[in-house]
């Protein structure tokens, strides 16, 4: 079964609405990181106390989700309509083959390393 990484890159305030969307169709697994960045509107000026500022790198999360048994479709549309507020800055969604997975404390390789091994047929 081929293993995808999708990475989402959206609003912080959109965090607990994705990990909601994404629980609900059986993903568990992420990893979260606080980022900054811009896109095509290169950032915006604030003014703080009569300063003019060149904001050009917001605060971001991004969600990084591997999977191989939930399709990939299913969490693309998960994530587009948790992230989706209709504005400038709702982020990106990138999706990257990945060759292989090893779960360090077994050892064990390819999509079994990933899969939760509560799921696991006994």
């Amino acid at each position: 079964m081929p293993i995808t990484k999708i990475e989402i890159i959206t609003r912080p305030e959109k965090l607990e609405e994705l990990k909601a969307a994404m629980y609900k169709i059986n993903v568990t697994g992420m990893t979260v990181t606080q980022v900054y960045g811009c896109g095509l509107t290169k950032g915006h000026t604030e003014v703080y106390r009569g300063q003019e500022y060149n904001i050009n790198l917001v605060p971001k999360v991004k969600i990084e989700i591997v999977v191989c048994e939930v399709p990939v479709e299913r969490v693309l549309e998960a994530a587009k309509q948790a992230c989706r507020t209709g504005k400038i800055g709702d982020g990106k969604i990138f999706v990257y083959p990945i060759a292989n997975a090893v779960r360090i404390r077994t050892g064990e390789e390819g999509d079994i390393a990933i899969v939760d091994p509560a799921d696991m047929p006994k």
